[in-house]
């Protein structure tokens, strides 16, 4: 500790620590704001460098560094004004710093996993950025849980004696929350097999849902449906359904049955080579798929043929345009071969009138 007493004689004993703790405090402004220069300076010559890891790391540190800094001095300067005072509360700085240095280092560590988060996202087609958010979530949770429990440590509670209160009212949470907790745990599930991302289109021949996903959240899934109404489906209910996923799908499907009459049979053999040779040399029909263009009934007021195949695009307005022209493309090649689409229709066979013998 500083001795005033050799630099300025006869100060009384009052002034002379109250000019301890100036200079402890004075000393320690200077080094906050020599710390907080360094690293800026440290910040912009590693600016120049390609990797950014760097600077994430730097950027958590600079205020929790800042603040540590503060901790020690002041806890230098508590310690001179108890020595003088002996005020009670001022025996508690050790404990206050050593608090304040953990959540320092709390704060360091949060600020680094969303550094790193961030980071990672930048871009999206190399990380999938919800699994990236559910996994930063995750250790920022860790982090906090392992932060309390030493700083009730530290603050002189016993660990053991917590968990075990923790897992007892754990249980009795459980069985009040378990509702709470399945939607939590299908949230992770759907976080981790990404069975889809937001802006996907889902729906669930199980239950009444469809449309576009908003939001992935702990508790529930926010859906918008082509009604444009906000659907909110508790994350558990993904675990027991079936969920289907069109917006991934590689190809749509155009599986369409056309009847021409029974008196244009003799033109189906043509006008089914030239249907199947029209798809084939469309170019929004995708030829290294199922292609099918097949005569397969004998309907009661038809004959019919089939068309199956798959559409390059799979965006649904697109979609329809495709199916419009195919279909249009389709009548006129009937029309062509001088046949017509069928539709129902009824023939009505009239017996010859029986002979009347003569009277």
């Amino acid at each position: 500790m500083i001795e005033l007493e050799k630099w300025l004689p006869g100060l009384e004993p009052e002034w002379v620590w109250m000019l301890q703790v100036f200079a402890v405090v004075l000393a320690t402004a200077l080094a906050s704001f020599v710390v907080r220069r360094l690293l800026v300076k440290l910040i912009k010559r590693l600016d120049r460098k390609q990797t950014r890891w760097d600077d994430v790391v730097f950027d958590a540190i600079q205020p929790p560094v800042a603040w540590v800094v503060w901790l020690v001095g002041l806890d230098l300067a508590v310690d001179i004004v108890y020595a003088q005072t002996q005020t009670a509360i001022f025996s508690y700085s050790d404990q206050v710093r050593d608090v304040g240095i953990l959540l320092c280092i709390t704060w360091f560590l949060l600020r680094l996993t969303r550094g790193a988060e961030t980071e990672l996202t930048r871009d999206p087609d190399e990380v999938d950025v919800h699994t990236a958010e559910a996994i930063g979530k995750l250790v920022r949770l860790a982090i906090i849980i392992t932060a309390a429990l030493v700083v009730l440590q530290t603050l002189g509670f016993s660990i053991a004696g917590v968990l075990a209160m923790g897992g007892v009212g754990g249980i009795a949470v459980g069985f009040a929350a378990k509702d709470l907790l399945a939607n939590f745990f299908g949230g992770l599930i759907v976080y981790l097999d990404r069975p889809f991302t937001v802006g996907d289109w889902i729906r669930s021949p199980d239950r009444n849902i469809e449309g576009t996903v908003e939001k992935i959240g702990w508790r529930v899934t926010a859906i918008r449906d082509f009604q444009s109404r906000p659907l909110y489906v508790p994350n558990s209910v993904f675990t027991t359904i079936i969920v289907e996923n069109p917006s991934r799908m590689n190809n749509r499907r155009i599986y369409e049955t056309i009847g021409v009459r029974y008196s244009d049979l003799t033109s189906m053999e043509k006008i089914v080579a030239e249907v199947s040779a029209m798809l084939r040399a469309h170019e929004e029909i995708d030829p290294e798929k199922t292609l099918m263009v097949n005569f397969n009934e004998f309907a009661d007021s038809s004959v019919d043929f089939f068309v199956y195949c798959f559409t390059r695009t799979t965006q649904w307005a697109v979609y329809h345009q495709v199916k419009q022209d195919v279909l249009l493309r389709i009548s006129r090649i009937i029309e062509d071969h001088h046949a017509e689409i069928a539709f129902p229709t009824t023939t009505v066979h009239l017996a010859d009138p029986i002979p009347q013998p003569n009277s």
